[in-house]
């Protein structure tokens, strides 16, 4: 009889669990360390002697910028917790496995991964000021507070949202779903494409209750999800999808003043009054919802390939992704193959 619990042959508790576990793990942690935070600045807010009633102490700490960033470093300091635990106890793995192999070829293709989503911003950008659908009716705007300290806040909001959901959807995820989908009926390949599938599709339904969100920016964001993902899926690191996380919703948010999936951050490089067919923009979602942002994922996707393949002078599928062997330790993905490249040791 299949114990639905644990795997005897690998010797530690099956896929679902796994994710399920990692992922709560998370979530209390994350509790815990912003609660910390939020209840240390209202204590240091009283200490002021200000007089704030309940609902004036709460929107003087949840606006205050520098508890914002201390929130977010608690938020992604509860990520690295949660897969450094469960790559510990649940995994048995390290933590490299999950994307993190920080040697010569990572840090290239994290180069890469961000100037990748810098310049498909701005070709989007480009475009629809070209066709008319958007006008510049400013620069440096900042709704509060100094330019320079929000701006620099901003950048740091979307390291930290691109690391988290990397290793959250991509590093943890993907990884162990692939695992778990690996058995007789499917191979290696095959999982890692399905779980590639879902994660993504999970990654999209994620935004649902994002404001000004749609079936269409849904079905945009799951083949984001997939963009995002290719990456990884095909060099097994998460270089390439951290690096594009970042700045396509900085240069999106912050630089060329779009909303970042129905959001606004209240600080951007260049102010612009959105117009034209939303089909095409995406609307008050932002590109990702409109067939911009799909021409501009189509041909990042199209970039990523060439990328890899003139790095690792072939371009497939990392099926070891669905592949588990005790305390693993994924090689660098071809990098001795590529002239000139480096493997630091971890």
């Amino acid at each position: 009889m299949v114990n639905p619990l644990w795997n005897p042959e690998e010797r530690r508790v099956r896929s679902f669990w796994r994710i399920v576990a990692h992922f709560l793990l998370f979530l209390i942690l994350t509790s815990l360390l912003q609660g910390l935070v939020y209840g240390a600045a209202s204590i240091a807010y009283m200490a002021t002697g200000a007089s704030l009633d309940q609902a004036q102490l709460l929107n003087a700490v949840m606006s205050d910028p520098l508890v914002d960033v201390f929130s977010r470093a608690a938020y992604l300091t509860s990520m690295l917790l949660a897969i450094w635990l469960a790559a510990r106890f649940l995994d048995r793995r390290r933590i490299s496995a999950f994307g993190l192999q920080f040697n010569a070829a990572w840090w290239a293709d994290f180069a890469f991964g961000l100037g990748l989503g810098a310049v498909l911003m701005l070709l989007i950008f480009l475009f629809e000021l070209a066709m008319g659908w958007v006008t510049v009716s400013g620069s440096f705007l900042s709704s509060s507070g100094p330019f320079g300290l929000r701006i620099i806040a901003a950048l740091f909001t979307f390291i930290v949202v691109g690391i988290v959901e990397e290793l959250l959807s991509r590093g943890y995820q993907l990884h162990n779903l692939a695992e778990g989908l690996n058995f007789r009926f499917l191979n290696p390949r095959a999982a890692l494409l399905l779980a590639y599938l879902i994660t993504s599709s999970i990654f999209g339904f994620l935004h649902f209750f994002n404001p000004n969100a749609s079936w269409t920016s849904t079905v945009n964001l799951i083949l984001a999800g997939l963009f995002l993902g290719l990456g990884y899926v095909l060099t097994g690191q998460l270089a390439i999808p951290i690096g594009l996380h970042i700045s396509w919703n900085f240069f999106q948010g912050n630089v060329f003043g779009f909303p970042v999936s129905g959001t606004t951050s209240g600080v951007t490089l260049i102010g612009i009054e959105q117009g034209g067919p939303e089909l095409w923009t995406g609307g008050a979602f932002g590109p990702e919802a409109g067939l911009t942002g799909l021409l501009a994922m189509a041909l990042g996707s199209l970039l990523t390939f060439l990328w890899v393949r003139s790095r690792y002078r072939r371009v497939e599928l990392k099926d070891e992704i669905a592949l588990y062997t005790p305390e693993e330790r994924f090689p660098a993905p071809a990098a001795a193959q590529h002239p000139g490249a480096e493997t630091a040791s971890n």
